[in-house]
């Protein structure tokens, strides 16, 4: 995965104090460098004497070609005073890329009463221009360099950036097509390509047979070496050297097929169709596959395979997901559920030092490849990309791992806020069973996310709308410093 490219255009205006707009463009440059995201930063230095867009010696399309040839994927306009709220409107304008608006808070006048930049008043200047020009910004409250405040908002602006450029070059490698019963996992290539731009690269099962077949017959170092990690990771001693083998066949077969078109996720029809063709289950393989962050979705769940992208890419790329059914509630705990699937949650998130490699508990054949036994818990986020009706949404909720009794298959029980509100808005769509979990909160990303994805509305029921928004504004640090107003 290529880092994240960050443009970065400080901002001045010729009244106030140029000295001071240099130095905090330094600051700030250094501030965001300190923070240990693993992005790069594409600056004006060059461009003129101080690598700050002001006034008319630096213009638009300068600053807009050198960030087009860089290939930014957003842009981060810090107001190191006022600012040049035009400049900074046709910069975002002619680049079409998330832009974050902020500037580090006014320090008091002087004694003699002048004042050095303004930075709060330029930046209503510039909001209200970026509205004119049609340009969706985030903006992070105004604050000092070293405040908490900005480095939330900063970090949670580079993650949701992160989302909208996995997002907007997302293309998906289907095989096969959905299971026969499955009409939840229906969805609408034509509209997916039209409205969001992603692509669907669909293969049949007779394509995955045959590459696997070839794949097994091999002694590819790619082949052995996935055999050598699952007889290192997993229990197999339910299944055959022969069976290890074809499961490690499949995975190799799925990630050269991924490579090839592009795609970034897979959705696999994972039965009945593929045990008739190579007499196992893709579990396992959907298991190693996602822990090398190329997402699996079962039953061809095009949606599950979206939602688990912009997850993935929310926690820029750090963590693992696990694509889970939502399927009942806990025998005691009337907030609790378990997340389960039938073997395909990431093997580097088991409980146990070595989970086991088994056979199907449910279909009648019992072929191998399942990965089964508990994930760890913790905090996590829960969430869901789906649509109908041509309306499409985000379902946004955190939860967390809580003890619940043994079951077969890949799973963790967790609790939530408020059960009976989850399952109404489950219930009632556009969502399905499918969700995609990770264990981190992403929630606030992913939200921002959405300003820049035209077309796809929030749906967070835990923290809601009005809560992100507050984390987002650091409502919660400002509490703490907030002057007693009652008289």
């Amino acid at each position: 995965m290529k880092k994240l490219k960050l443009g970065y255009a400080p901002t001045r205006r010729f009244t106030f104090s140029a000295d001071d707009a240099f130095k905090y463009k330094v600051e700030i440059r250094k501030k965001i460098e300190s923070l240990g995201m693993d992005i790069d930063i594409v600056d004006l230095e060059g461009l003129n004497e101080e690598g700050l867009l002001y006034d008319d010696h630096i213009n638009a399309d300068l600053i807009a070609k050198r960030f087009k040839e860089e290939e930014v994927d957003a842009v981060f306009f810090p107001h190191c005073n006022f600012g040049t709220e035009d400049t900074v409107a046709r910069v975002g304008k002619a680049l079409g890329k998330p832009v974050l608006l902020w500037g580090p808070r006014d320090e008091a006048p002087l004694a003699d009463g002048m004042r050095l930049r303004d930075t709060q008043c330029g930046i209503f200047a510039t909001g209200k221009v970026l509205r004119r020009f049609n340009v969706p910004f985030t903006y992070v409250t105004n604050s000092w360099v070293n405040d908490p405040v900005f480095e939330r908002g900063f970090t949670n602006f580079v993650a949701a950036a992160n989302v909208v450029r996995q997002f907007k070059s997302l293309r998906i490698l289907q095989i096969g097509p959905r299971p026969a019963s499955f009409w939840t996992m229906m969805c609408n290539e034509g509209e997916l390509l039209e409205r969001f731009g992603i692509e669907i690269h669909p293969i049949t099962i007779v394509d995955i047979q045959l590459r696997t077949k070839k794949i097994a017959s091999s002694n590819s170092s790619e082949l052995l070496e996935t055999m050598d990690y699952i007889k290192e990771k997993l229990d197999y001693s339910e299944v055959t050297e022969d069976d290890v083998r074809r499961i490690a066949a499949l995975k190799v077969a799925m990630k050269s097929f991924a490579r090839e078109t592009g795609s970034s996720a897979i959705a696999i029809q994972c039965w009945s169709s593929l045990q008739d063709a190579i007499s196992i289950m893709p579990c396992l393989a959907n298991a190693i596959l996602t822990d090398e962050q190329i997402p699996v979705t079962c039953e061809t769940d095009i949606h599950g395979a979206i939602t688990s992208i912009m997850v993935q890419a929310a926690s820029m790329n750090t963590l693992p997901t696990f694509f889970a059914d939502i399927t009942v509630r806990h025998p005691e705990n009337d907030n609790g559920e378990l997340l389960f699937h039938c073997g395909n949650f990431p093997v580097s998130l088991s409980v146990e030092n070595k989970p086991k490699l088994r056979k199907h508990f449910l279909f009648d054949d019992h072929s191998p490849g399942t990965h089964e036994g508990e994930i760890r818990g913790g905090g996590m986020t829960i969430a869901r990309f789906d649509g109908d009706h041509g309306e499409y949404s985000m379902f946004l909720g955190r939860a967390r791992g809580i003890e619940g009794p043994y079951t077969r298959g890949s799973y963790v029980w967790v609790e939530v806020n408020d059960w009976p509100l989850w399952e109404e808005k489950l219930v009632k769509g556009p969502y399905v069973h499918h969700s995609v979990g990770i264990h981190a909160n992403v929630i606030p990303a992913i939200y921002e996310a959405c300003n820049y994805i035209p077309g796809l509305t929030p749906d967070p029921v835990d923290p809601t709308e009005q809560e992100i928004q507050s984390w987002l504004r650091g409502s919660d640090l400002a509490r703490n410093k907030r002057p007693n107003l009652h008289v």
